[in-house]
């Protein structure tokens, strides 16, 4: 797919390596939708990607919500005709062990509030949004791309059972909409990012980064524009679909 022109919607895409992927795909000349909960960073999110060379709208929703995504999309597609392209990035942390305990004694347990926050962004959001891009592309008749960001967690991580088990549910889902919807000219690929140098991992403790660190492989932190790049390569390359690319610098958790 060529990216100028085309319309990309893209999730989370307000800030982290969803303003990264969106300021790449801008740089392509992409007309961008970027949706998120915070009108503030949308706003100064959208003047980054025109200043990169793309257009760009900003959209308020929570994607954990059935009645604004419907909506959202509805809007999106009002305004811009078509849509070519969905990033599924938006997500959240809520780590936890699933039972803390010391000497026998249980502290604490996994909560289903901290189970179900989480599940219900970086899954079922995925899962609403990427249905709604793709009824909205099989009615325009346009191909279309659907990128789902899984994650290295998604082979199981200590303190991750909720982020775990929704990446590891997102990387299932690119397969099985992969074979759906190639009927309709729609690829569906996912990038499992491992260790990233955003805001959040930057604000880890020296020696618990160190260490991370130091089962990498590669020997360094991964970069949002090395997530960038996989997304624009994906957008690009037309045989690509039903496959997640793991740009993790070779660790394995």
């Amino acid at each position: 797919m060529k990216l100028q022109d085309k319309v990309v919607v893209v999730t989370g895409g307000a800030q982290g390596l969803g303003l990264t992927m969106s300021l790449a795909l801008a740089a392509r000349g992409a007309r961008l939708a970027l949706v998120d909960l915070n009108r503030e960073t949308l706003d100064d999110a959208v003047d980054r990607c025109r200043h990169a060379g793309g257009e760009a709208r900003a959209y308020l929703a929570n994607i954990a919500d059935e009645t604004q995504v419907v909506a959202v999309f509805e809007q999106i597609l009002e305004d811009h005709g078509s849509i070519n392209g969905l990033i599924n990035n938006a997500g959240v942390l809520r780590d936890g062990m699933l039972v803390k305990a010391r000497d026998g004694e249980v502290l604490k347990k996994l909560s289903l509030a901290e189970w179900q926050s989480v599940i219900d962004v970086n899954l079922t959001g995925v899962f609403l949004c990427a249905r709604e891009a793709a009824a909205a592309m099989i009615r325009s008749g346009s191909d279309g791309v659907i990128i789902n960001i899984s994650s290295v967690s998604r082979g199981g991580n200590v303190g991750q059972s909720n982020y775990s088990a929704a990446k590891a549910g997102v990387a299932a889902l690119v397969v099985t909409w992969a074979r759906e919807l190639a009927r309709h000219g729609i690829r569906c690929m996912g990038i499992a990012p491992g260790f990233i140098n955003t805001e959040m991992v930057a604000s880890m403790k020296p020696e618990a980064l160190a260490r991370m660190t130091a089962k990498i492989p590669l020997g360094r932190l991964g970069t949002a524009e090395e997530i960038a790049a996989t997304a624009l390569f994906i957008f690009e390359n037309d045989y690509l679909t039903g496959r997640v690319l793991e740009t993790d610098g070779g660790i394995r958790i």
